[in-house]
């Protein structure tokens, strides 16, 4: 379809048209003719009816109520008729693919003029390319799902496996041998969990919580006990079915009477009279992709102790959907298993020894959720900095109330604080084995994630009062700063609660005291 011839208008001419049934507005130096319009604006006519806004120049006033990209709407672009004669578009808001120009709104090692000791070409190459991926494919899709509640679509995670997202989310190791990764701008020999910490944030980047954890999350937490402690034939059956995002999967260990207290938990695996199968009974809960799942990756009482098991979906599996107060697409659900018979070959790691395969896991996961809480944190930033600088209060830029700068300074100190952590935490990773990280890096991932855990809370506070009643509004200017602050509380909870993770911290440490160490 060709796209409508637009014409030049002077100011003047703009400004004769100011009548109820002919008026004309000016937003960006883009002429606009409402008068069909107006009636039809979810704010009421009156607002139009203001002097300074019929047939005048309305930039200051669009921008104080609405987002820019109110403008690219389809329903609204067609108003526009015109441009004004001698001046040119200047204001524009999220460009799909690009940095932000907005300072601290990209970690420092994407800022012109900055360095960085870790990051080097191959990781700059993949976050272009994954950037331009998710707001091109993910993007659309997260918004659409969020307002529906739906899993992600299968085109979404078709397009992430072409592109072996899925793969590269679980890490560098021995499963990406063989493939071509993000296009080939990395290779496998070259990918570290610096490149993971890419692709995490990108896809944090879009801001909607419940689609990211629907997002495969289940397999991020969920395969690698299979990958680091199933058997061959196990590996061989189920990493690729959920690589390819032909299955999906998820770690089932809290339940209704014990979550952070592993040691706690009750369901109960016992073993038929010959041996070859566990017979599993019990219930989970919050579990995320549970309700789409194939496979569960479970964590059960047995006789020798502690065990973690891998569950298909078969008879005696029922998973409920669980209603929390951000989206069902992460697919939350409620699991029981009545009577379910498992091969005994299913066993992840030693019989008894499943404690050790969930904490070593847990470092993982606990770090992702420090990856993307530190974009989301960041993200947040931008949105108050935008909005700071275009809205007026008191006859002056909300920018230039000093209470205002004073919360702006703090959240932008937190999220450079966390992202200076985690960067050096994944360094560490990067330089030992797995075996290493669990033992030395438990404490720290799990300060780490307290910290920002609680950094984020204040920060989808501070967001609230500077934003005012927008700020816990779901649609408009607000509508990512409501959205953060109501389901930000869910990191200081999931991958483990964030005060039993600041005690495991300090208690770590104090075990490596040193016995002869005084004031």
């Amino acid at each position: 379809m060709a796209s409508k011839e637009l014409k030049t208008y002077s100011r003047e001419e703009v400004a004769q048209h100011n009548k109820p049934d002919d008026l004309w507005i000016i937003v960006d130096a883009k002429v606009y003719n409402i008068s069909r319009f107006k009636d039809l604006h979810p704010g009421g006519a009156s607002v139009f009816a203001e002097e300074d806004i019929a047939g005048q120049d309305a930039t200051e006033a669009f921008y104080g109520l609405h987002r820019h990209e109110v403008l690219i709407r389809p329903q609204y672009a067609r108003l526009q008729i015109g441009v004004l004669e001698g001046e040119e578009s200047v204001i524009y808001g999220r460009v799909p693919g690009k940095l932000s120009d907005v300072p601290y709104a990209e970690p420092s090692w994407l800022s012109e003029g900055y360095y960085s000791p870790y990051f080097k070409d191959s990781h700059k190459k993949l976050q272009q390319a994954m950037r331009k991926f998710v707001d091109e494919v993910v993007l659309p899709d997260a918004l659409a799902r969020e307002e529906d509640g739906k899993r992600p679509s299968t085109s979404v995670i078709d397009a992430m496996t072409e592109l072996n997202i899925h793969a590269m989310r679980m890490g560098p190791g021995k499963h990406l041998k063989g493939l071509t990764l993000m296009g080939g701008v990395v290779t496998p020999e070259e990918y570290d969990y610096f490149h993971e910490l890419v692709c995490i944030q990108e896809i944090a980047r879009c801001g909607q919580r419940g689609y990211g954890d629907g997002l495969q999350s289940g397999a991020v937490i969920g395969l690698p006990p299979i990958m680091n402690f199933g058997s061959p034939e196990l590996k061989a059956k189920i990493i690729p079915e959920v690589l390819s995002g032909k299955k999906f999967i998820s770690l089932a260990i809290s339940e209704a009477f014990a979550g952070s207290d592993v040691a706690g938990l009750q369901t109960k695996a016992t073993k038929t009279e010959d041996g070859k199968f566990w017979i599993i009974n019990g219930t989970k809960k919050w579990i995320t992709n549970g309700t789409f799942s194939d496979y569960f990756t479970v964590g059960c009482k047995t006789d020798n102790g502690f065990t973690v098991i891998l569950v298909e979906r078969s008879e005696g599996v029922e998973t409920k959907q669980i209603k929390t107060s951000y989206s069902t697409s992460a697919g939350t659900a409620y699991i029981t298993f009545d009577n379910v018979k498992v091969p005994v070959g299913n066993t992840l790691g030693p019989e008894g020894g499943g404690i050790f395969v969930i904490l070593s896991n847990f470092n993982h996961e606990r770090w992702v959720m420090c990856c993307a809480s530190a974009r989301g944190q960041r993200g947040i930033v931008e949105e108050c900095l935008k909005w700071i600088s275009q809205r007026k209060a008191f006859g002056k830029p909300l920018s230039s109330q000093p209470v205002i700068r004073n919360k702006l300074a703090a959240m932008i100190a937190r999220a450079e604080s966390v992202q200076g952590w985690l960067e050096n935490l994944t360094m560490q990773m990067c330089n030992m084995s797995y075996k290493e990280q669990a033992q030395k890096l438990a404490g720290p991932i799990a300060l780490l994630k307290m910290y920002s855990t609680r950094c984020a809370q204040q920060t989808a506070t501070d967001a609230v009062q500077i934003f005012g009643g927008r700020g816990i509004t779901k649609s408009g200017m607000g509508r990512l700063i409501e959205h953060y602050y109501r389901t930000v509380p869910f990191d200081a909870v999931l991958g483990g609660a964030e005060d039993v993770l600041g005690d495991l911290g300090v208690r770590q440490a104090i075990r490596q005291m040193p016995k002869n160490a005084r004031l």
